[in-house]
């Protein structure tokens, strides 16, 4: 997920996009961040756990 939300990063910091695709980027950053921190939490919990 790290990895994806990087890569996104960078569409976003280098290619020049219309305004429809940017909302769509800009939406799929957001969600790579949701899903980092939901796979961070289930991480943390099961090392927790043991």
């Amino acid at each position: 997920m790290r990895e994806s939300n990087y890569w996104l990063r960078i569409i976003e910091a280098t290619i020049s996009l219309e305004e429809k695709n940017k909302v769509e980027l800009t939406y799929l950053i957001n969600e790579s961040v949701e899903l980092k921190k939901i796979l961070g939490s289930i991480v943390v919990r099961s090392k927790a756990n043991k």
